[in-house]
């Protein structure tokens, strides 16, 4: 089972390092990375704040772009080639397949965020603000690519590419203003409204669980539970959408 699940990963990680729109989001991100240092000049604060802020930003911006528009194609890029047909002849399961793709594109999406981090820290170490604790936001912003790679599955095998897309750009940004449902529940009167926002809130992600960006680069010491928690809500969050994703294609008709 792992052994075919690697081979599926290994193969899309291959298709997706020769996809052109890949190195066009990494060229878009490594300058953008580098008009920091500018925009530190032309705006009111601290340089070093505003340089860390930025290319945390700008990493977190360019790999949910790569993570969506690899990941909703992924599957339907499959169907309309007529290739999954191929695959699923041999002895492989539908889930696998949906796992294996998920892999290759956490590959591909590891590969993509160590370059752009590695990118920021040279910058940085050039000015002199070597920030060694920015890695811990990296990390959860990571562990926050994977969350939106899965979406990104879940919507390729219920709808199109386009869909698909704005979909997961929806959750994505809804993911992070969850807090205003926090407040819209303590205005309710209601009981059962506010029940309700609370189902809503649990059910939606919450992207939240893994943005330190604003207190790693304000110097602010990051409570071990905070990223214990990111872990865990991925591994079960992310388990649940993965596991939607492989009920849906199992049940996806492939004609």
């Amino acid at each position: 089972m792992f052994t075919r699940i690697g081979a599926i990963a290994l193969n899309t990680f291959r298709e997706a390092i020769r996809n052109r729109v890949l190195y066009l989001l990494l060229i878009f991100a490594v300058c953008t990375i580098t008009f920091a240092q500018v925009l530190s000049l032309l705006t009111v604060g601290s340089e070093e704040k505003i340089v860390k802020d930025f290319g945390l930003a700008t990493i977190d911006v360019f790999s949910v772009l790569t993570a969506v528009l690899l990941g909703i194609t992924l599957v339907s890029r499959e169907i309309e080639k007529r290739t999954v047909l191929t695959l699923l002849a041999k002895p492989i399961h539908r889930a696998e397949f949906i796992l294996g793709k998920f892999g290759g594109l956490v590959l591909t999406l590891l590969v993509n965020t160590v370059f752009m981090s590695i990118w920021l820290f040279a910058v940085l170490a050039v000015k002199q603000m070597f920030d060694p604790q920015l890695a811990t936001a990296i990390v959860l912003l990571f562990l926050q690519f994977l969350l939106i790679t899965a979406i990104a599955i879940f919507f390729s095998c219920v709808s199109g590419p386009i869909l698909a897309c704005v979909l997961t750009l929806a959750l994505y940004v809804v993911g992070h203003l969850l807090w205003s449902l926090e407040l819209l529940e303590a205005r309710l009167a209601s009981e059962g409204a506010r029940l309700l926002c609370r189902v809503v809130y649990c059910l939606l992600p919450n992207f939240s669980n893994f943005d330190i960006k604003g207190q790693v680069v304000h110097g602010q010491a990051i409570d071990p539970a905070v990223i214990g928690f990111a872990f865990l809500y991925l591994a079960v969050y992310g388990s649940a959408v993965l596991f939607g994703a492989c009920a849906v294609f199992q049940r996806k008709e492939l004609q």
